[in-house]
């Protein structure tokens, strides 16, 4: 049986008008209605068939972006350069911050469904995509970033994590570097996976493998300095240390200050990102330079193609994912092996 507005409507205990007042975002719905409506669009899984879409009329302008957090540097640097980026082009951005949780995702989702969102940027956090099986029916064109979205997606623009990770070592290496630690999060992060794989590549190569792998559930300075701590105080054969991010690289610098050694003199430490925090911190941090905004401006310019290609009735084009070259930054926190 096809799931109708009328079935919402019984489920949510309301009239039919209230809810297509809420999936059209057409007139006053008090939060309580719009949760009760949301709530029983996500348990009949209900989807506007792509026949409703092309009735709608104009196109809304609006651009959903979801990222798992802004409060991170990165996500919010990302969110500007994207914001920006559409707006230029004459888009609106819904920037939803789904806290790294699952349920908070999918309501979004229904909120953006709602909201009859032109085109989608999405960053999960999850390797699950079910809940993004919604967006896809609906036809809603979608770009993921930072991560691919495997069989929601077919396009993604994101960093090169691996060769990122590859460089990480490769430095150290060159410096003399041979007991290696890592410390970072979030450990379920595809990029971080990815930098991880590109860090055990180079390694190997060299016929080395790392010291020590701790890795965080939480992306935070607070989740990852204890454990960058606990690797200073138990590994004393380690010269060097990998951040996964510059907040995890930047928590092992403070760790091991703390433990009363200096950086590089005693550990070099290098990070991930070149966010503006790693030209502060004492000593400079040596980093991988992810062109943040670039990636941001292309994933806005990539979904304004498939949106222009929908609304003409064309095919997509090839399937694209754009991984965009990092760059070592040499800086104060690296050197050569003095012990």
């Amino acid at each position: 049986m096809t799931t109708s507005i009328r079935h919402i409507a019984k489920l949510a205990g309301t009239s039919v008008s209230s809810v297509s007042r809420v999936l059209n975002n057409s007139g006053y719905a008090s939060p309580d209605l719009r949760e009760r409506v949301e709530a029983a669009i996500r348990a009949l899984n209900y989807t506007p068939s792509k026949g409703a879409r092309m009735l709608r009329g104009a196109p809304s302008r609006m651009i959903g972006l979801m990222l798992p957090s802004i409060d991170v540097p990165f996500f919010g640097i990302l969110a500007h350069a994207i914001e920006q980026e559409l707006f230029r082009r004459g888009y609106q951005t819904l920037i939803c911050s789904t806290a790294e949780n699952m349920d908070h995702e999918a309501r979004y989702i229904s909120m953006l469904l709602s909201q009859r969102v032109d085109g989608v940027i999405v960053a999960s956090a999850f390797g699950s995509t079910k809940h993004f099986e919604a967006l896809r029916d609906a036809g809603i064109p979608i770009v993921a970033i930072d991560r691919e979205l495997t069989g929601i997606a077919d396009d993604a623009v994101m960093a090169d994590h691996e060769e990122g990770g590859r460089l990480m070592a490769r430095h150290l290496i060159g410096l003399g570097h041979r007991a290696i630690g890592i410390v970072g999060a979030p450990a379920h992060s595809q990029p971080v996976q990815l930098r991880l794989q590109g860090i055990a590549v180079e390694m190997a190569e060299n016929g080395l493998a790392p010291a020590a792998v701790s890795m965080a559930g939480e992306h935070s300075f607070a989740a990852a300095y204890p454990l960058a701590k606990e690797l200073v105080a138990s590994r004393p054969e380690m010269t060097a240390i990998i951040g996964t991010t510059d907040i995890s690289a930047i928590a092992a610098i403070h760790a091991v200050q703390d433990h009363g050694f200096a950086v590089p003199r005693d550990y070099s430490v290098i990070g991930f990102d070149d966010l503006p925090e790693a030209a502060y911190v004492f000593p400079r941090l040596t980093t991988v330079a992810q062109p943040i905004r670039s990636v941001g401006e292309q994933a806005a310019r990539r979904l304004e193609t498939l949106i222009e290609e929908q609304a003409e009735g064309q095919e997509p084009a090839e399937d694209a994912v754009i991984k965009v070259p990092v760059t070592l930054i040499v800086r104060d926190s690296t050197g050569p092996i003095r012990r």
